[in-house]
């Protein structure tokens, strides 16, 4: 495994919603997480993936002509893939004239990656941005990551990371040495609930929160907002309790509205998006939820 290298599967540029300024993503694909309501299902393998958009899709069959490996085939229901013949080598993306089929990932070099950072300087000098990395979850790619920390650190770019925090202690250490601030997301105070919406417990998690507090690292906590899974008041006090416990300067909490963004996305990957039971938040529910953080002296606001 090379560890200078890794699968990017989006860079987003003139971001605003991912740390203060104009900043540049970088999008890892990987994360230990499986959340139900993930709006970039794409991003959880960590392995390069195929999308396809039926609806685009006009029959014109050069993916097919493309295919080395014959793994395309025209049906009645548009382009099918048997995925043990697709080598995953992506000719059939370029060769489609709809874009109908994407090739979600790229394996990249930090070289190729922090060329593409330093070419956005300007922007982040202008507007007191940098460049965040996100994913998935970074701190998956640990090693491509600290270098890429450390790398922008000499150049004087503002770092954040956006992560779950589900790491070792010495991940977390080593990037909270690099890094100006996190992004944390905060799921479910509940372990059995955190299992059953993500697939992993939380221990960890709050485990590196109170490790990022006693490390006097800066961070902004993010708490996805989802009616019927963790918007109901003991929760949201639990949530803020735990919070407002850490000796932690900024005490600032994001809180984001769920949306099925991600359904569409699931349709592209052919893979199952189960959001029964999940719903958007009313806003009476956002209302309480900002003042139950509110009374615990949190600074709190909505999006970020």
């Amino acid at each position: 495994m090379n560890l200078h290298k890794s699968i990017i599967f989006d860079i987003k540029r003139y971001a605003i919603n991912d740390g203060p300024g104009i900043r540049l993503t970088v999008f890892f694909k990987g994360c230990y997480l499986n959340c139900q309501w993930c709006h970039n299902p794409e991003s959880i393998s960590p392995q390069m993936e195929k999308m396809y958009t039926k609806q685009k899709c006009i029959g014109a069959k050069a993916c097919i002509e493309a295919c080395p490996n014959d793994a395309l085939m025209l049906t009645p229901d548009g382009i099918k893939t048997n995925k043990e013949l697709c080598k995953l080598c992506g000719l059939c993306a370029p060769a489609c004239p709809t874009k109908a089929i994407e090739i979600s990932g790229e394996s990249m070099d930090y070289e190729s990656i922090l060329k593409i950072i330093e070419s956005e300087a300007v922007f982040f000098d202008q507007s007191g941005g940098g460049v965040t990395f996100s994913g998935g979850e970074p701190l998956m790619h640990s090693n491509i990551l600290l270098t890429l920390l450390k790398e922008c650190g000499q150049k004087y770019i503002h770092r954040v990371v956006d992560t779950c925090l589900f790491a070792s202690k010495e991940v977390v250490e080593s990037v909270a040495k690099e890094t100006d601030l996190f992004l944390v997301d905060l799921k479910h105070m509940n372990d059995e609930k955190h299992k059953q919406y993500t697939g992993v417990s939380n221990v960890k998690i709050l485990e590196n929160i109170r490790l990022l507090a006693q490390l006097n690292a800066d961070f902004i906590i993010r708490i996805p907002l989802i009616e019927g899974v963790n918007t109901d008041t003991d929760n949201l006090q639990k949530s803020a309790l735990f919070l407002s416990q850490l000796n932690w300067e900024r005490k600032e909490v994001n809180l984001l509205p769920y949306h099925d963004t991600g359904k569409n996305k699931h349709i592209k990957l052919g893979s199952t998006y189960n959001y029964d039971g999940m719903n958007e938040p009313s806003a009476q529910c956002i209302e309480n939820a900002i003042n139950i953080f509110e009374s615990y002296k949190l600074n709190v606001s909505v999006g970020g």
